[in-house]
C-alpha cells in the first residue's frame, strides 16, 4: 500500500511528491495521463538539437525568495528577462504598453509626463470595472483595447472581453516609461538544463514510483493508496456530477526552419488578425547557438486538454459548488490551476503546493503507519489557495 496517491506530475504535484517523499519518508504513486513529467512545463530536444517547449513558453518569474530557494535545490539559473512584441497596424511594438509602444504606433515623442496626460485624455470613466474590458478602457481607452487587447482576449478565452472578469487583463500592467520587460518581478531566469531535468531531480528520490500514460480512475480502486493529492481538474474528480466547468485548452504548431533567427524577442502577439495568438522562438529563451532556429503557433481552442479555467461568474459559482463537496473528502487535497480553477503562474502554483504542504504537515503530525514524528517541512507564504 503507497501512503499517498499524487495525480498529476506538474508543478503542483511533483513539489508535494517530494515534500512527503523526502520530509515524511512516507511512500509515494506519482501517475500521470501523459507519458512524461513536467506536466505543460515539459520541455525537449527536438530533431534539429533545439531546446523547445511542447506546450507553449513557459517564463519563471517570481518575488518569492523561498520559492527560489526551494526549486533553487533542483536546478540551477541562467539569467533572462522576457520581452514581448505586439504586431498591431503593421508594426512591432512593445507589449506591455510602455512610452515606446506609444511613440512607435502614431509616430509621437512624448515623455513621460505627456504619455500620462495621453492616458488621460483618452481613458472612459467606468464607475464599476468588473470586467476585463472595464480594466482597460478605464485605464488607455478605447481605441488601444480594440488595437491590443480585445481581439487577442477572444482568440485566447473565446468569448469577449466584457464577459470576462477584471482579473484577466489586470495581470498586464500599462507603463509610462520605457520599461519593456514583460514581467517586473525581482527574479526573473530559466532552468539552466530545461524544466523536465529540473523536475527529473525533484523525482529522483527511492520514496516516488512513477507511473506514465495512467488515468488515476483505472487504478484508484486497484493499487491500494491511504491519502490522494489531486491536481486535475475538480470536475473531472466528481464525474461531472454538477455540470462540466468550462476550461481553455491549446493546440500548438511546431515549426523549424533553415534559418539563424525568425524574430527579434522570444514571443510576438497578434492581437488583430490572424487565428493564432502568438508566435514563440526558443532559442531567445535558452541562448542555444544553432544554424536553425524552432517556433510555435498557438491557436486557444476549446478541444483538447484543459489549460487554463475561463474567469466568468457563472464558473467561478459551479466551481464553489465543486469546493464545497471536496470539503466532504477529508483525505483528498485539491491543489494547482485545475483543481482550484484559478489561472495561476507557476510560482503561484509552487507556493500553493508548499503551503499545501505545510497544512498537511500541521494536520496529520505522524508518518503513516510508524506512530513517529515527521522532520519539519518548508513553509511559505503564497497568494494562492488550496484545500
Amino acid at each position: 500500500m503507497f501512503d499517498w496517491l499524487v495525480v498529476g506530475a506538474g508543478f503542483a504535484g511533483s513539489v508535494l511528491a517530494e515534500r512527503i517523499a523526502s520530509q515524511r519518508h512516507e511512500s509515494v504513486l506519482l501517475v500521470d495521463r501523459r507519458g512524461h513529467v513536467g506536466g505543460n512545463a515539459y520541455d525537449c530536444y527536438n530533431e534539429a538539437g533545439i531546446l523547445i517547449h511542447r506546450y507553449g513558453p513557459h517564463i519563471f518569474h517570481t518575488n518569492s525568495q523561498a520559492i527560489v530557494d526551494y526549486l533553487s535545490r533542483f536546478t540551477e539559473w541562467r539569467s533572462y528577462e522576457h520581452r514581448v512584441l505586439a504586431a498591431v497596424d503593421g508594426k512591432l511594438v512593445p507589449i506591455p504598453i510602455n512610452l515606446d509602444t506609444i511613440n512607435s504606433l502614431y509616430g509621437l515623442d512624448l515623455t513621460s509626463a505627456q504619455l500620462e496626460e495621453f492616458f488621460a485624455s483618452r481613458r472612459e470613466t467606468v464607475e464599476d470595472v468588473r470586467t476585463a474590458e472595464d480594466v482597460v478602457v478605464s485605464t488607455v481607452g478605447r481605441e488601444l483595447y480594440e488595437k491590443f487587447f480585445r481581439g487577442y482576449t477572444r482568440k485566447q478565452w473565446g468569448v469577449d472581453p466584457s464577459q470576462l472578469s477584471k482579473s484577466v487583463t489586470a495581470r498586464v500592467p500599462t507603463r509610462t516609461n520605457r520599461d519593456d520587460r514583460y514581467f517586473s518581478d525581482s527574479f526573473q531566469k530559466m532552468p539552466a538544463g530545461g524544466y523536465t531535468r529540473m523536475f527529473e531531480r525533484m523525482l529522483d528520490h527511492p520514496n516516488i514510483k512513477i507511473m506514465l500514460q495512467t488515468d488515476f480512475r483505472e487504478i484508484r480502486e486497484k493499487i491500494p493508496f491511504r491519502r490522494m493529492i489531486y491536481t486535475g481538474p475538480i470536475d473531472e474528480y466528481f464525474g461531472w456530477q454538477l455540470g462540466h466547468l468550462p476550461y481553455r485548452s491549446l493546440r500548438f504548431e511546431h515549426v523549424t526552419l533553415d534559418r539563424e533567427q525568425f524574430q527579434p524577442v522570444a514571443v510576438v502577439n497578434y492581437p488583430q488578425t490572424q487565428d493564432y495568438t502568438r508566435i514563440t522562438e526558443y532559442k531567445h529563451l535558452t541562448g542555444q547557438q544553432n544554424a536553425r532556429t524552432s517556433l510555435t503557433y498557438e491557436y486557444p481552442t476549446d478541444i483538447g486538454d484543459p489549460y487554463y479555467p475561463v474567469p466568468r461568474a457563472e464558473n467561478e459559482a459551479l466551481y464553489k459548488r465543486y469546493e464545497a463537496l471536496s470539503a466532504t473528502c477529508p483525505d483528498v487535497w485539491f491543489v494547482g490551476r485545475l483543481a482550484t480553477y484559478r489561472y495561476y503562474n507557476m510560482d503561484q502554483v509552487v507556493g500553493q503546493a508548499l503551503a499545501t504542504f505545510a497544512r498537511i504537515q500541521k494536520s496529520l503530525p505522524e508518518w503513516a503507519g510508524t506512530g513517529r514524528t515527521p522532520l519539519g517541512g518548508l513553509a511559505v507564504s503564497s497568494p494562492a489557495h488550496g484545500s
